[in-house]
C-alpha cells in the first residue's frame, strides 16, 4: 500500500474549526512537521482539507 508524506506549510491560525482538527488528526503541531501515512479514504479527505496548508508526496 502506498504511504503519503504530509509537511505542514502554513499556520492553522485563523482557520476554521475543521481545519484545525484535521491537521491535529494528521499528527500535525507546528510548521514544517513532518508525517507519514498510509494512503487511504479518510487520510485523502482530512489532507484535501487542509491542502492550503501542507505539501504532499508519495513515498514507497
Amino acid at each position: 500500500m502506498a504511504r503519503l508524506k504530509v509537511t505542514q506549510l502554513r499556520s492553522g491560525i485563523g482557520t476554521k474549526h475543521n481545519q484545525r482538527e484535521s491537521l491535529r488528526s494528521l499528527g500535525l503541531k507546528r510548521i514544517n512537521d513532518v508525517v507519514v501515512k498510509e494512503d487511504r479514504p479518510e487520510i485523502r479527505g482530512m489532507i484535501f482539507t487542509v491542502s492550503h496548508l501542507v505539501k504532499v508526496e508519495e513515498v514507497e
